[in-house]
Parts: C-alpha cells; structure tokens; sequence
C-alpha cells in the first residue's frame, strides 16, 4: 500500500506478501532454527539428569558403605561395656594372686585354691585374647597419651616421659582404647 499524497510505502501491519525461493528459505530457516535450539536444550537437560542420577549414586553407594561399617563396628564393638566391666574382675583375680606368698603357695591345704585362681585367670586371659581384648605395653615405653594416662612422675635415671611404673593395665579391644594403663613416669631432672 501507498500513501496517496506523497507516494510512500505504509506499514499496515502485515507483512509484505513475497513470493518465489527467497520466501521459502526463510520459512525453512526459522523452523529447524527453533528445532535446533529446543534440541540443544533438551540436550542440556539430559546431560544435567545423567548428572544428578550419577550423584544419586555415588550418595547411595556412600550411605551403603556407611551403613555397612556402622553394622560391622557394632558387631565388633558391641560387648565393649560389658568388657570394661569384666576388667576390674580380671584386676582383682590379679591382685589376689600377687598378694600370695611363698609361704602360701607351699601351703599344701590352700594349693588347689591357688591353682584354681591360676587356671581361671588363664581361662579369663583366654577368653580375652578369642575376644579381641589385648593388654597395652606400659613398663620402658614412652607415655603415649592415646594408651597410657601418668598418675604420678617418680624420680629415676631413664629419660624423663619413660613409663617406670604400672598401677593398672590398660586394655585395647581390637583398635579402641577400652581403658588406659595407669602409670607413673620418669620425672625430669
């Protein structure tokens, strides 16, 4: 359309009608542009789902191998009160043995006693060893704050930190302190 007075094309609002190959091209164009563009992004969101299934995963394999040592270190681990409890059983059986004389042990009436206590503190260590339950080294090493915990520094010739003295066995049960030896160290200077 024109303007009648000056002869100027006028916008009407529709678009100019074209006709021939140069009309078909930008209709073909436009369309597997759009179809390009939704593909590439179709692409992107199922390259973000195989990423979040991929994360899903590994968190499900991570909270299965979680799961699955929580289960064996409760197994492992489940009797641990109970053996601290047996211990001060094991620390009297001890004491009562050491606190024995010669005189005592050569007694001919009290002999089957002793051999008994003797047999059931070995029984008990038996039963310790099957559990896992492993006395801790103390006397000539070093203070290891993981293992030992000093009740007293003693005056004496090693290298001051060197446990001298052992008023009480510490026991591990497997990897875990189950209780600390209690010991005395050498003092410095």
């Amino acid at each position: 359309m024109t303007n009648i007075e000056n002869d100027t094309p006028v916008n009407d609002g529709q678009a100019p009608e074209t006709d021939g190959p140069e009309a078909e091209t930008a209709e073909a164009t436009n369309p597997a542009q759009g179809e390009n563009e939704e593909l590439a992004q179709l692409a992107e969101q199922v390259a973000a789902l195989q990423q979040d299934l991929l994360y899903a995963r590994a968190e499900t394999q991570n909270v299965t191998r979680r799961k699955d040592k929580e289960i064996a270190d409760a197994h492992a681990y489940a009797a641990t009160k109970f053996a601290r409890d047996i211990l001060s059983v094991a620390d009297n059986l001890g004491r009562a043995l050491a606190a024995l004389s010669d005189e005592q042990r050569a007694d001919e009436g009290i002999k089957p006693l002793i051999t008994g206590l003797e047999a059931t503190e070995r029984e008990l260590l038996s039963v310790f060893e099957r559990n896992g339950i492993t006395r801790i080294a103390a006397i000539g090493l070093p203070l290891d704050p993981n293992q030992h915990q000093a009740m007293l520094e003693i005056p004496s010739d090693k290298t001051p930190g060197t446990i001298v003295q052992e008023m009480q066995a510490g026991y591990m049960l497997k990897d875990r302190l189950l209780r600390p030896a209690m010991v005395g160290v050498a003092k410095a200077g």
